[in-house]
């Protein structure tokens, strides 16, 4: 019985961190030893971000890991460990982190170039690799001592621990792997790494929270009714914390400012969500149809930089024009092409500010109409699924969808026309 149960946890585990609209997301960190030195090793370590449309947003990524042998970190060139630890056995030299088991972090924008390498000094913010491949891209270099200074003697960290910025990912062991080639400036030359191994870290929204971080309403023109987010979407454990839109507290000074456990302070909702997406059929045309997409932040300690959309909608094959995001499609799995991301207009609206009157974007979507699928019955034109910056929204149950106006009623109005009009046909020709 235990084993059957260890084996249904392990399911469980493994299809969470499993996305079927990004099934190949990752983020790989790959070390690469660049040089021996006396008793060790120098190793640039690059974290790359295979994810389409997750990112690492402020207060940016920690890497941790276990050293296998008694390593010490000599110095770091693009990032810091966050303590030293105990240091006391060296004399002279005294290194930068004695820790078994270090914990790393980026270095803050503007630290002197003598601290910098590459790729480094953003404050751990690491772009969506389907948003901006240039960004997804993070680096340090660390000199490591007490190490082995041959490819056979080198022992592998183990343990890797990956926060983005909060819980959520899980990595795999460090693995060998072909050491990296590199070009020269000129591109006339080819060196490479000493060794490398690469760790591997997926992420899981079921480890990462107990509730959704997001959720979605929709309204459309044919019908009045505005299907909201379902009540307490995002779970009411902030609803004691919450405060009212019209609130004096608001007026305060230093309401905005991130706290260090990063607690939110919600605008009380019957949804207690911090993001809701609005999904609003707005117009119908002979071959197109519009939609209205809306964003809209009530946590009034977060904005969210470089924040992205993923949409799952048959129509989204055929997309004609976006008006105010950015887009581009998503095709996971080939040919099927009916998942797409949305995010914001570099320097118009990549910023989703807190809670309030900016705390808001939103754009139009042309779509050209596929007569053979298109219709407006049945909910087929609301999203399948809706991510927020890579988590997944809760949508409200299927049988709450703004419905098309009785067909049976259109029918029966259209007899009763039809049944007037022979009446009067027969009363004219009698007359």
């Amino acid at each position: 019985m235990r084993l059957c149960f260890c084996f249904f946890l392990m399911i469980i585990f493994s299809a969470s961190a499993y996305d079927p609209l990004d099934p190949n997301g990752n983020i790989t960190i790959k070390w690469d030893i660049m040089s021996w030195t006396a008793d060790g090793y120098v190793a640039t370590v690059t974290m790359n971000n295979f994810q389409i449309y997750r990112h690492i947003q402020s207060p940016g990524w920690t890497l941790g890991w276990a050293w296998a042998k008694k390593e010490v970190i000599w110095s770091m060139v693009g990032a810091q460990a966050t303590e030293q630890g105990d240091c006391s056995k060296f004399k002279g030299n005294v290194p930068h982190c004695c820790k078994k088991t270090p914990t790393v972090v980026d270095l803050l924008p503007g630290v002197p170039y003598n601290q910098q390498i590459s790729n480094c000094c953003k404050g751990g913010v690491v772009g969506a690799w389907g948003q901006d491949p240039s960004s997804a891209v993070s680096q340090f270099q660390v000199s490591v001592g007490l190490a082995g200074t041959t490819n056979k003697t080198v022992k592998l960290p183990k343990n890797f621990t990956l926060l983005g910025p909060g819980p959520g990912y899980t990595c795999g062991p460090a693995k060998i792997v072909p050491s990296t080639v590199f070009l020269t400036t000129d591109k006339r030359r080819k060196t490479q790494a000493l060794m490398t191994w690469n760790v591997t870290c997926t992420y899981s929204q079921f480890l990462a929270r107990k509730h959704p971080s997001c959720c979605v309403s929709f309204s459309s023109f044919y019908n009045d009714t505005i299907t909201p987010c379902p009540s307490c979407a995002c779970g009411c454990e902030n609803k004691r914390s919450c405060v009212k839109a019209d609130s004096k507290i608001l007026t305060k000074k230093g309401l905005n400012t991130p706290r260090k456990d990063n607690a939110p302070l919600l605008q009380c909702t019957h949804h207690m969500c911090p993001i809701r997406v609005h999904w609003h059929v707005k117009t119908n045309y002979k071959d197109y149809w519009r939609v209205k997409i809306a964003i809209t932040n009530f946590n009034y300690r977060m904005n969210h930089t470089l924040w992205t959309l993923a949409v799952q909608h048959p129509n989204l094959n055929n997309v004609t024009q976006v008006f105010s995001f950015d887009y581009k499609s998503v095709a996971p799995y080939g040919s099927i092409n009916d998942t797409g991301m949305f995010f914001g207009t570099k320097f118009y609206n990549d910023l989703l500010m807190e809670a309030g009157p900016s705390g808001n974007v939103q754009s139009e979507v042309l779509l050209q109409k596929d007569q053979k699928t298109f219709t407006f019955k049945q909910g087929w034109a609301f999203p399948r699924k809706v991510y927020f910056n890579g988590d997944e929204c809760m949508l409200p149950p299927p049988d709450s969808y703004p419905f098309l106006p009785n067909s049976a009623r259109g029918s029966l109005a259209s007899l009763s026309t039809l049944s007037l009009t022979i009446l009067v046909l027969v009363f004219i020709s009698v007359g």
